[in-house]
């Protein structure tokens, strides 16, 4: 059976929220297995270190500063992914926004942010590239979801709903990908030692929470043939203290 790194070699995968935490992690990795990996991330920085960083391991990797939650620069993202590599083999959607609020306390601004972040954001990213994938006869999508969609802490209400709606979305596109050799999977990881998670959960208990590289070694198994039969599923990577 083909490993991931044999699989990887010069395949194209478009990585968002790239500029650091998960997004980095799975570049890292997946640029290891020898992956050309499109950076995308609003914060141009961050996205040049984590380039930076790929390269000094010696991968391959653009920098896009890229809001995904807008139509423009998400057409944009893939037409210059498309211009520099050539082919679009794999989608990572892991940009997203962590917001709190309760029903009472959360006003729409908020709310809006949330779905552009993290469901609007998904869409957008996915229409962009499905017809590529299409005309190709395969591609990989990966979207990281979250355990909250499942069970939220209070005051992540909304946050877990938006991520629901990932997981409903992957189904679905799974489903409608199976006959172009385009499969689609969800990751929802538990709490994540990220500069996000210390944002709204500062004192969250180290001991519970999943490093980086813990999701992005998912994601890598995602990404290989024995993978394939789970399309359409989200798994759920969390740490038990």
């Amino acid at each position: 059976m083909p490993s991931a790194a044999s699989m990887l070699k010069d395949q194209v995968a478009i990585v968002t929220g790239a500029g650091r935490g998960i997004g980095r992690a799975i570049a890292l990795r997946i640029a290891a297995q020898g992956a050309r990996v499109a950076l995308a991330a609003r914060n141009i920085e961050q996205l040049t270190e984590t380039r930076r960083l790929v390269e000094a391991a010696g991968g391959t990797a653009i920098a896009i500063p890229t809001d995904v939650s807008l139509e423009a620069p998400v057409g944009a993202m893939v037409s210059e992914t498309l211009s520099r590599f050539g082919r679009i083999d794999v989608l990572i959607n892991n940009a997203g926004v962590a917001l709190t609020g309760t029903t009472e306390s959360m006003d729409a601004d908020t709310f809006d942010r949330l779905i552009a972040g993290n469901v609007r954001s998904v869409y957008l990213c996915c229409h962009a590239v499905w017809p590529h994938m299409k005309r190709a006869g395969r591609g990989t999508i990966v979207n990281i979801s979250s355990i909250a969609a499942q069970d939220p802490f209070p005051g992540l209400g909304a946050y877990g709903a938006t991520k629901l709606f990932v997981n409903l979305y992957t189904r679905s596109m799974a489903g409608e990908g199976a006959p172009h050799g385009i499969r689609v999977h969800g990751i929802a990881p538990g709490a994540v030692e990220t500069q996000m998670l210390r944002g709204f959960i500062p004192d969250f208990p180290e001991n519970q929470t999943l490093s980086p590289d813990d999701v992005a070694a998912t994601v890598e198994m995602m990404l290989t043939p024995a993978a394939a039969p789970m399309s359409g599923q989200t798994i759920v990577v969390k740490k038990d203290a």
